[in-house]
């Protein structure tokens, strides 16, 4: 019954990214079935095979030990501040955001990531049909962050139509940055976020390829790749550090604003209705839960979490999910844990906006204005990886 309800729920979100098309008559649909084959093998052998077990095991032990060499250096400094076995939020989710940053400032610095990013883009471009700039652009986005990655494009920014400014940004808001990975392994299972951050890849080129379809003429289909200006390493690692560092704060102060506020709308929500606004939520976003194939009698409860996200951002969502997965299904766990990992969210306008807008004014102008069908097209992919993990689950 189940993989009927996915089935139906991938056939209504494509459908919803048909009627929100502008070029109707001009949607290939060649790579976009290609591609959602390919969403549900990368699935399969993600979460379903002993070599994508093995994968993931050393993609998280790594990762588990980058922590542990960022902890390093957050005990070395706040040591002493958490009572001892305490676990504190900031310290121990938050702070390694510094350290990964400063990592992938050396990877940058040694060209080992633009070699690994431009090259991973050529391929992607073969099969999704679309510029090699929206395929180095999705990889790049992915991996250097959302706002990082239109410096790497800002000699093209400028030039850029209207159509693939969108699809820039649409995978800008549909992925994650590698920076964070970390912080989203201390709180969800590893080889659910390595199968959101494949998944929600391959979806933005679907959802895009729908939404916004083009045609790349040759002489356009270029990349040219803003070059870092020449430092030392010292002063590139300095750099990256305090990029990190200013990170792990925004998200820190936006925390604290937002579960603040939503303590207080549940507070007076509770005091009038007797249901909490995320309980309000909950209920308005259940039979999208259930679409991606999250049980009925779960539905609720996941919906609340999806709809958290949706108002503010992951990590708050990630925060109330951490206190009631354990009571959830395994298969709930995995489809709200892949939805989760996205920038899809109503603050990631204005984070998009302005990084773009720092750099191009008229840009980031247009970019504003197509504003709320970005986040509908991020959201679209975010349900959609979803699903893929409800067909496979």
């Amino acid at each position: 019954m189940h993989y009927l309800v996915s089935v139906a729920g991938l056939i209504i979100v494509l459908l919803l990214a048909w009627l929100a098309s502008n070029n109707k008559s001009n949607i290939k649909y060649r790579p976009i079935i290609v591609m959602i084959a390919i969403q549900i093998a990368l699935g399969l052998l993600i979460l379903k095979t002993s070599i994508g077990e093995f994968l993931i095991k050393g993609f998280a032990d790594s990762f588990a030990k980058l922590l542990q060499y960022a902890n390093e250096g957050t005990n070395f400094v706040f040591g002493g501040i958490a009572n001892e076995g305490a676990y504190t939020f900031f310290l121990y989710v938050l702070m390694p955001i510094v350290f990964m940053s400063a990592l992938i400032g050396i990877l940058q610095h040694y060209k080992i990531l633009p070699f690994i990013i431009k090259y991973i883009g050529l391929v992607l471009s073969k099969i999704n049909g679309m510029g090699k700039l929206e395929s180095y652009n999705a990889v790049a986005a992915a991996i250097v962050g959302q706002n990082e990655v239109f410096i790497s494009v800002k000699n093209q920014l400028g030039s850029l139509p209207k159509h693939r400014l969108y699809t820039l940004c649409a995978s800008a808001m549909s992925t994650v940055s590698m920076s964070i990975v970390g912080s989203y392994m201390t709180m969800l299972e590893p080889r659910y976020v390595v199968a959101a951050l494949i998944l929600n890849l391959f979806g933005g080129f679907i959802v895009s390829s729908i939404i916004n379809p083009y045609e790349v003429k040759s002489e356009e289909d270029i990349i040219d790749v803003q070059e870092e200006e020449k430092q030392t390493f010292f002063e590139m690692l300095g750099e990256y550090i305090m990029d990190g560092f200013k990170v792990a704060i925004v998200v820190g102060v936006m925390l604290v604003g937002f579960v603040g506020i939503i303590a207080l709308i549940n507070g007076v929500f509770s005091g009038i209705f007797g249901i909490s606004f995320q309980g309000i939520l909950g209920y308005v976003f259940a039979p999208i839960a259930f679409l991606i194939g999250v049980p009925w009698h779960e539905a609720v409860s996941a919906g609340s979490i999806m709809a958290t996200k949706l108002v503010s951002n992951e990590f708050v969502a990630m925060l109330d999910f951490v206190k009631i997965k354990d009571g959830l299904s395994g298969r709930t766990t995995a489809i709200v844990s892949v939805f989760l990992i996205s920038f899809a969210n109503f603050g990631s306008i204005g984070t998009i906006v302005g990084a773009v807008k720092g750099l191009n004014e008229k840009q980031g102008n247009i970019v504003a204005r197509f504003g709320l069908k970005l986040l509908y097209g991020a959201t679209l992919v975010s349900v959609l990886s979803a699903i893929i993990i409800g067909i496979i689950f």
